[in-house]
C-alpha cells in the first residue's frame, strides 16, 4: 500500500533522514523503531505532508505523493494520530472528533462513523461534552484516535501511542491497535516500546542516525541480538 524509496528529509543543512527505503503492505501493522532524534517523527510527518521532503518517492497505492500537502494526503487516505496526542484541550471531546472530519462533506455519514468511535470507545461517549484537556492520558489518547477515524483512514500514522501511559493502559492500547487492524486498517506503528511493537507487529524496521539499520520479522524483537546492536548501539 505505501512504498517509501530512498526518502531523504532535511531541515536547513541537517540531514534527517538518509536514504530510507521501506514498504507497508495492505491489511499489515508495521512498526518502525529507534531512539530519541532517530527520526521516527520526522519520517510521519513526512508521510503525512507536514514536512516536505528533499528526495526521494512517496507512493501510496502505486500513486506518488511525495510533495503533497497535509489535507491532500488525508484526503488521499493517509491519516496522522500524532505523538503526544495533540487535543485541542479547551474544546469538547466531540468538538474535536468532530474536526477530524474537516475534509469531508458526506454529514449523513460523518454522524454514523462518530457513533462508531463512541462504540468503540464508550468512556468517550460519557465525556462528550467534557474539555478534552480535562481527560487523562489514555483518555485523550482515544480522542486522537477517534478523531483521525473520523477522517476515513486507510493508512492509519501512529507515532508513540504508548507513551507516557501506565501499563495496564498501554495493554488496552495494543488491544486497540489490533482491533482497528482487524477492521481492515493499514497501519504504520512508531514505537520506542519493543513490547507494543513485538505484540502488534508483522515486521520492523529500526531507524539509528536517520537511517534503516534493520529489517526483519516483528516476533522475537526483544530477543534479537542483532536489533540489540542496531536499537541500543551494542
Amino acid at each position: 500500500m505505501l512504498a517509501i524509496q530512498h526518502l531523504k528529509v532535511s531541515y536547513g543543512i541537517t540531514q534527517v533522514l538518509r536514504d530510507v527505503t521501506f514498504e507497508v503492505p495492505a491489511g499489515k501493522i508495521v512498526a518502525l523503531l529507534g531512539g530519541n532524534g532517530s527520526g521516527k517523527t520526522t519520517m510521519l510527518n513526512t508521510l503525512s505532508g507536514v514536512v516536505r521532503c528533499s528526495g526521494g518517492s512517496i507512493l501510496f497505492e502505486g500513486k506518488e505523493c511525495a510533495g503533497l500537502s497535509a489535507d491532500n494526503m488525508v484526503r488521499r487516505g493517509i491519516v496522522q494520530v500524532p505523538q503526544g496526542r495533540e487535543v485541542w484541550p479547551s474544546m469538547s471531546v466531540q468538538d474535536n472528533l468532530e474536526l477530524g472530519a474537516a475534509t469531508r462533506r458526506d454529514w449523513g455519514a460523518m454522524r454514523a462513523d462518530l457513533d462508531e468511535v463512541y462504540a468503540m470507545f464508550p468512556k468517550l461517549a460519557a465525556v462528550r461534552k467534557r474539555r478534552a484537556g480535562s481527560l487523562s492520558g489514555g483518555e485523550q489518547q482515544m480522542v486522537a484516535i477517534g478523531r483521525a477515524l473520523m477522517a476515513r483512514p486507510r493508512c492509519l500514522l501512529m507515532d508513540e501511542p504508548s507513551a507516557g501511559l501506565a501499563p495496564t493502559i498501554v495493554g488496552d492500547m495494543v488491544d486497540t491497535i489490533l482491533a482497528l487492524n482487524r477492521r481492515g486498517l493499514t497501519i504504520l506503528l512508531v514505537e520506542q516500546n519493543i513490547g507494543v511493537a513485538a505484540a502488534v507487529a508483522e515486521s520492523a524496521h529500526i531507524l539509528q542516525g536517520g537511517e534503516i539499520t534493520f529489517s526483519g520479522p516483528a516476533a522475537g524483537l526483544v530477543d534479537n541480538d542483532e536489533v540489540l546492536r542496531s536499537y541500543l548501539g551494542r
